[in-house]
């Protein structure tokens, strides 16, 4: 239950900054604005581990570490999407 709950918790953030990382590489901007969903995605995850591991510690402070691991997995996929030159229609 607690990798299934820090799982879903990560899962809703991810899902946007994969989002706006995806149109933000359809409508041709550049690439330090594609890389930005994933640079605040990986600012945040070390953020989070940071207080789970200093902070709170025990079993809360794992789903804050395992909330933080699947933030940073997301944010390497966005940096992947960002990466990418989509043609413009």
């Amino acid at each position: 239950m607690m990798f299934l709950g820090s799982f879903l918790i990560a899962l809703i953030p991810g899902i946007i900054i994969l989002t706006v990382t995806w149109w933000f590489s359809k409508k041709g901007f550049s690439l330090c604005v594609r890389m930005l969903p994933g640079i605040i995605a990986i600012i945040v995850a070390v953020i989070l581990f940071y207080i789970g591991f200093v902070k709170i510690r025990g079993f809360e402070g794992g789903a804050y570490g395992i909330v933080s691991l699947l933030l940073f997995i997301f944010s390497i996929i966005s940096f992947v999407i960002g990466k990418r030159i989509y043609c413009a229609r």
